[in-house]
């Protein structure tokens, strides 16, 4: 079955065929480095991380690249407001975007290119842009003619007429339209400059996406650009037309944009008390596959409210996913037992778990249709281990195994100290000999370790007991 995306360009589901397979291009906005990142900023993060993950299971050579907004009005007022140097914000908040990254377990991309780095090539495309009658110079300010471009509109699906109607421009701009943008912002005294053909200033935000995509990419049509479901307009949108005016080729084959978060059914906002960063989120709850799996928990195109009750049904995810992992560690404790085959029978019931995994992923990466398809392998493994099949066990655990790294979870279980091993050695030679109550006496000695045992058919298993955060 091949791979189905919902393209935000055209509106509907389409067959994923990537221009240069099994080469797939992607490129994603990332971060404006002014302040931490919150959970709504690891959501976009997370969610394309699994789609490249993916990606690759299935076969395709992923090249990967996310930018850094390192210039921006956003972070001239930041420094502004806290009387700093603006690089030495940019270089606290890109190395508290980094420590982000590590904590929540999300890969770098191939390319992380910074706006600053790249600005020589900002500069070829706007005067490509003024050459060719889609831009014009106006007071050291550069502004696109959005009305010289016939396809404006088609990402956000408006029209020019209702754009205008929701628009509004500032006076103090010298554009001719107020629907133009700026490619190109002459800098005001004191703020970071660069040299250009229309004097000292520096890029706007629209055009960096569009030109450290096709460069780090090395093309003009991307196969995906990704981001949010806020940024189709007007950032997107203005990417599509400031690339596709210069190079007279689509700018990307495929648009997928995942819903916006919300707290407790509000907006986040730091007026309202409800921001919540990442690092306030780990600090909370050490534990960064509660966020993965709360995020697992929706679609990626659809809207996601944040709350503790959400949190704690992660919590008990984990708890019933690490039960699963760490039996495997004490399979059984009885010297000297003999491996079941797995039979036909078996393989068959993991494999249609894993084929209607991977159907669910196919069909525009429906994560939670996906994430139910674990929770079956592990209820198929906990089976194996109560009828004694270790082989089938290990089948499923492997496949288990697989599916959690495509959606970067780190379980972590504990090895089990060799005095535990011992006390359960004890217990069984107490039952052995009937002597129940001192059996139940180091089960609960156990616990207190925690640790816990549980009888099977096949012997006894210890299970790690993991903690409620």
């Amino acid at each position: 079955m091949p791979i189905q995306i919902n393209n935000s360009l055209t509106r509907k589901k389409e067959e994923f065929l990537p221009l240069n397979p099994p080469l797939v291009n992607i490129y994603t906005c990332g971060v404006t480095v002014y302040d931490d990142c919150h959970i709504g900023h690891a959501r976009s993060l997370y969610i394309f991380d699994v789609i490249k993950r993916y990606l690759k299971y299935r076969g395709f050579k992923v090249k990967f690249v996310r930018n850094i907004t390192d210039i921006d009005d956003k972070i001239i007022n930041r420094a502004n407001e806290l009387k700093v140097d603006w690089q030495e914000l940019v270089k606290k908040y890109i190395e508290r975007y980094y420590e982000d990254l590590s904590v929540l377990g999300i890969e770098k991309a191939d390319f992380e290119p910074r706006a600053t780095e790249n600005i020589k090539e900002m500069v070829t495309h706007i005067r490509g842009l003024v050459t060719l009658g889609f831009a014009y110079e106006a007071g050291g300010d550069v502004y696109f003619d959005v009305r010289k471009f016939a396809g404006y509109g088609k990402l956000s699906g408006q029209s020019i007429d209702q754009m205008e109607a929701g628009a509004r421009i500032d006076p103090s701009e010298l554009k001719r339209d107020h629907l133009d943008f700026a490619l190109w912002k002459k800098s005001k005294p004191g703020e970071p400059e660069w040299d250009s053909p229309w004097g000292k200033g520096r890029p706007g935000w629209h055009i960096e996406c569009s030109v450290m995509s096709t460069k780090y990419l090395k093309t003009d049509t991307l196969d995906i650009h990704a981001g949010g479901r806020d940024l189709i307009f007007p950032h997107h949108e203005n990417e599509i037309a400031q690339a596709e005016a210069l190079t007279k080729k689509p700018f990307a084959k495929y648009w997928i944009h995942h819903g916006l978060l919300t707290i407790n059914g509000q907006k986040m906002s730091k007026s309202l008390g409800n921001f919540v960063t990442i690092k306030d989120f780990i600090d909370k709850y050490k534990n960064a596959d509660l966020l993965k799996l709360f995020f697992l928990s929706a679609h990626y195109s659809h809207p996601i409210d944040y709350s503790d009750e959400k949190v704690k049904e992660a919590k008990k995810q984990i708890k019933s996913f690490k039960e699963f992992f760490t039996k495997v560690n004490s399979w059984r404790l009885r010297k000297g037992k003999s491996k079941t085959d797995t039979s036909k029978v078996d393989t068959a019931a993991i494999d249609d778990i894993c084929i209607k995994f991977q159907k669910a992923m196919d069909d525009d990466f429906n994560m939670p249709q996906a994430l139910a398809c674990l929770f079956e392998l592990r209820d198929l493994g906990l089976g194996f281990i109560s009828l004694d099949k270790e082989d089938a066990f290990n089948h499923a655990k492997s496949k288990l195994e697989t599916f959690f790294n495509i959606f970067g979870l780190v379980l972590s279980t504990k090895e089990i100290p060799e005095e535990i091993k011992k006390k359960v050695e004890e217990r069984d030679a107490a039952k052995i000999d009937k002597d129940f109550q001192k059996a139940d006496s180091i089960r609960k000695e156990i616990g207190r370790f925690g640790f816990a045992v549980s009888d099977t058919a096949g012997g006894t298993t210890i299970i790690y007991l993991p903690e409620d955060n």
